[in-house]
């Protein structure tokens, strides 16, 4: 065995103990990559990790998985790069896949089965109040990007449609990108040199699987088309993934109830590995028709679908992004796409209660969720643990 498929061998290995232990976001999650990739193993220099994660975070898709890719990439091309992606969503994708078919299979087994979860449902919100604050703290830096964010907001809560998420989008970036001379120059722009086969790769499967969609109408390869569109035109990080499903899953086509999204929301805050795994327990929901095959295809379909092209997209855009970071309008435009990000975010919140019963039990898990994770230590796993035993509590003693 030669020195390199060694090297290849640890790696793989190292990113299947992230994906088995990375609990508590994006900053436990960089921390792990810095303590583990870096320091001890010294794949690359933490120098290339954050600019590798600038880069991950102004592109569409998972940033946490493009960062994992990216790195395989440096460390030993596409090959390793798709292999490292493979290992890191895998569990992920498995578990939800497999909450799916435990929800649904208590659904239609156990009258009043979600009672177990009617505190997660709730505490799911106080989650995304949480990445929201986060979120507009890290993204929202002048008056623009405010009133960006607040126009993002109503348009999203009064038109839900999936189709009005990229137009917002557009818009957004556009608006900011005239404000390009208020970008320092880093240096000299010069001309960029591209190599454009991952970009076609990308924009090919979008549209091959739109074209076959439309004309097979077979829900598998809508399934997919759904999710790769969605993984094409999502910035910002899981948390802001969710008004996009819920728009398009729940109010959209109703494929889930609005309870069965949130309780799976919820359990996906308390597992290690990608954010973006809640796709697979909503992509194996919107199968259940075909029973447990459906299940099953419908979790690894919505994980195809949804991780894909930010893949496609951080391999094309590595190759040149160091004379891409140089263009000011570029730069400039990311503050109006985050900003409008952070209003889809707010409206998801808002958009996730109005389901809910307004009642004091449901305020206070919102607002104990949020307090807890923003004044304690107390880890994800561990409060959604706690509320799925209160739950439980409740459901036996207090019916």
């Amino acid at each position: 065995m030669s020195v390199r498929t060694v090297r290849y061998y640890v790696f793989l290995k190292d990113i299947l103990f992230l994906s088995l232990t990375a609990f508590g976001g994006p900053q436990a999650f960089l921390a792990m990559l810095l303590d583990r990739m870096v320091k001890n193993r010294a794949y690359i220099t933490e120098e290339e990790l954050w600019e590798l994660n600038a880069l991950c975070n102004i592109l569409p898709g998972p940033s946490s998985t493009q960062l994992i890719s990216a790195i395989g990439f440096r460390v030993g091309g596409p090959n390793l790069a798709y292999l490292a992606l493979f290992v890191w969503i895998l569990p992920a994708t498995l578990i939800m896949t497999g909450t799916a078919i435990l929800i649904d299979f208590l659904q239609e087994n156990t009258p009043g089965a979600l009672n177990f979860a009617r505190f997660i449902q709730p505490m799911a919100i106080g989650f995304i109040i949480f990445a929201a604050q986060k979120t507009i703290t890290k993204m929202v830096k002048s008056t623009e990007a405010m009133i960006l964010m607040l126009i993002s907001a109503f348009v999203s809560f009064f038109y839900s449609s999936p189709y009005i998420f990229p137009v917002m989008l557009l818009l957004g970036g556009l608006s900011t990108s005239i404000k390009y001379k208020n970008q320092p120059k880093v240096e000299e722009e010069k001309a960029l040199v591209i190599k454009w086969s991952n970009f076609y790769l990308w924009a090919g499967v979008l549209v091959l699987a739109a074209v076959a969609g439309a004309i097979t109408k077979f829900q598998p390869i809508l399934l997919f088309e759904n999710f790769y569109r969605n993984g094409s035109l999502i910035f910002g990080g899981g948390q802001v993934l969710v008004p996009y499903l819920y728009t398009e899953f729940v109010d959209f086509k109703h494929f889930l109830t609005s309870e069965e999204f949130l309780t799976g929301y919820a359990i996906s805050q308390g597992i290690p590995g990608p954010t973006f795994s809640i796709s697979s327990y909503v992509g194996a929901l919107s199968m259940r028709e075909f029973g447990l095959s459906g299940f099953v295809m419908g979790g690894l379909i919505a994980a195809a679908g949804i991780f894909l092209p930010g893949i496609f997209l951080i391999f094309f855009v590595i190759r040149f992004w160091d004379q891409l970071k140089l263009y000011r309008p570029v730069r400039a435009a990311l503050e109006g796409i985050n900003a409008v990000s952070c209003g889809m975010l707010i409206a998801a919140a808002y958009l996730l209660f109005e389901p809910l019963e307004a009642n004091a039990i449901h305020i206070i898990f919102i607002l104990g969720t949020y307090f807890l994770l923003q004044f304690t230590k107390i880890s994800s796993p561990v409060i959604i643990l706690a509320g799925i035993v209160l739950g439980i509590f409740a459901s036996y003693f207090l019916s």
